[in-house]
């Protein structure tokens, strides 16, 4: 992301905990709040370190100690807001709880819209849950137990089991095809596809990659790089069982998914019956994006001096080196400043209409959009050389411990790629360019859609996949259940 954007929408996210969009916001009570010095000092603190650490075009030097301030004062700055956000969140429960004497009071509902949403733009987003405690399968309700199936230290193999105390149900759960989802490390939490997840659950044994918060692995678990991903997913693969597996992956993996399976195929070990690739950057030179470009433009070096930081002492992981969630965050917003401000804004005005259904919509959304996480260093300066500088996988100079990635070599496993017509993250042909590197799958084996009016998430969440792409990737799975 570009550094200055990220100042920018740093600044902006802070800026609106006290600034006033229009005479709403200038209830007197409201202005005490946010006129708070000495909670906001913090804020300025990270808004101007961002501005002086990012708005270069270079590298940074070294003895400015960047590496270590700039995660520093940002939680610095969470931990002065702390008792603002606390307050503000028990004074809207204050002025809207039925029980509370005083939400009856003139003005009641306009003063905890008010601090809900002070809240909400200051409050810390946790790591959201699945939350899927059943589904319809095989036409009755079947709970679902997450379990741990293999733990890693970067990474928890997650499988959704199925439960039935009907014999026959049971027999049907257990004669489901294997589906390995493999969600993207890239920001946010795999509870992303926490629908795609939902949904396969209706007919599939469900695993999914579960990766873990880099600032919360100890230092002594050593390094992770793009490597290690791929050797996660061949080991996964091997744990649930290659020969009757079907794999999903999802934006980011669609590389490191395909280099697992290619090396497995190389090595003349079993690979999965079926590789569904969704919006992924296989070959960026197709229809590049702003990402792409943004990752072209600027070197490695770059990218090292300007986005990577030490994890402070108040985590597990310190003094690993990370591409840092909070700045991810501020890059997300950055991309469309002007719809996120719109958005807060109408749910502060649902909040004083008490449309309490579309209010909780826009916490759903956002307790999943704003939770983000670390990255290891070495991960995402590796995805930054290796899929967007060098095109190694499409151009066939990428190996790894001295083994060439050859999808060439995958021949008993059909191919679905699947991008969305108005992707603006992987653009159209970006991930359809595996068909040209599989060339040993035949023709009959493979099979492409292009998601009419859907964007980069709706491929894979919401109605568009639940109503038209996922009934393709169960007839595509269940079609190559049988004899290879």
């Amino acid at each position: 992301m570009p550094p200055r954007v990220v100042a920018a929408s740093t600044k902006v996210c802070f800026a609106s905990l006290s600034v006033s969009v229009d005479d709403n916001f200038r209830d007197v009570r409201m202005r005490h709040l946010l006129n708070a010095a000495p909670t906001l000092v913090a804020a300025r603190l990270l808004s101007a370190s961002l501005h002086r650490t990012m708005s270069r075009g270079g590298p940074v030097p070294a003895d400015e100690d960047r590496n270590t301030m700039l995660y520093h004062l940002h939680e610095f700055n969470r931990a002065m807001l702390t008792p603002l956000v606390a307050w503000s969140e028990a004074s809207a429960r204050i002025f809207s709880g039925g029980e509370s004497w005083m939400s009856r009071l003139p003005g009641a509902d306009r003063v905890a819209a008010n601090y809900e949403l002070l809240y909400r733009l200051g409050k810390d987003y946790e790591k959201p849950t699945f939350d899927i405690g059943s589904v319809q399968a095989h036409g009755f309700d079947v709970p679902i137990v997450e379990q741990i199936a293999l733990a890693k230290p970067f990474c928890n193999l997650v499988r959704f089991k199925r439960f039935s105390d009907e014999l026959e149900t049971l027999e049907q759960l257990k004669g489901d095809p294997a589906v390995l989802v493999v969600a993207p490390l890239s920001g946010h939490h795999s509870t992303l596809l926490r629908d795609t997840v939902r949904t396969l659950l209706q007919d599939h044994k469900v695993y999914v990659t579960d990766w873990i918060d880099a600032r919360m692995v100890p230092a002594a678990a050593g390094p992770f790089h793009l490597d290690d991903y791929v050797a996660y997913i061949q080991e996964f693969i091997r744990h649930i069982g290659a020969q009757n597996l079907h794999v999903i992956s999802v934006c980011q993996p669609t590389v490191p998914v395909l280099a697992a399976i290619s090396l497995l195929a190389s090595r003349g070990e079993a690979t999965p019956r079926t590789m569904t690739m969704m919006g992924g950057p296989i070959d960026t030179r197709v229809s590049p994006t702003r990402v792409n470009d943004l990752a072209t433009t600027q070197s490695l070096s770059w990218f090292e001096a300007n986005v990577i930081h030490d994890v402070p002492p108040n985590y597990p992981g310190v003094g690993r080196r990370v591409y840092p969630g909070f700045l991810q965050h501020a890059g997300f917003v950055a991309m469309n400043p002007s719809r996120h401000f719109q958005s807060h804004w109408d749910f502060y005005q649902d909040l004083l209409r008490g449309d309490l259904d579309d209010a909780e919509s826009h916490r759903r959304f956002y307790d999943e959009y704003n939770a983000v996480l670390d990255m290891p260093a070495e991960y995402y300066l590796d995805t930054v050389r290796i899929v967007f500088q060098e095109h190694a996988l499409p151009r066939g100079t990428w190996s790894i411990d001295g083994q060439r990635v050859a999808p060439e070599s995958i021949k008993r496993t059909a191919l679905f790629s699947i991008e969305g017509e108005l992707d603006d993250i992987s653009g159209l042909g970006q991930t359809e360019a595996a068909h040209a590197l599989c060339t040993g799958i035949k023709s009959a084996r493979k099979r492409h859609l292009t998601v009419k009016g859907a964007g980069h998430y709706g491929i894979f969440s919401g109605k568009r996949w639940r109503d038209v792409v996922y009934p393709e990737v169960r007839e595509f799975i269940r079609s190559h259940c049988g004899s290879r």
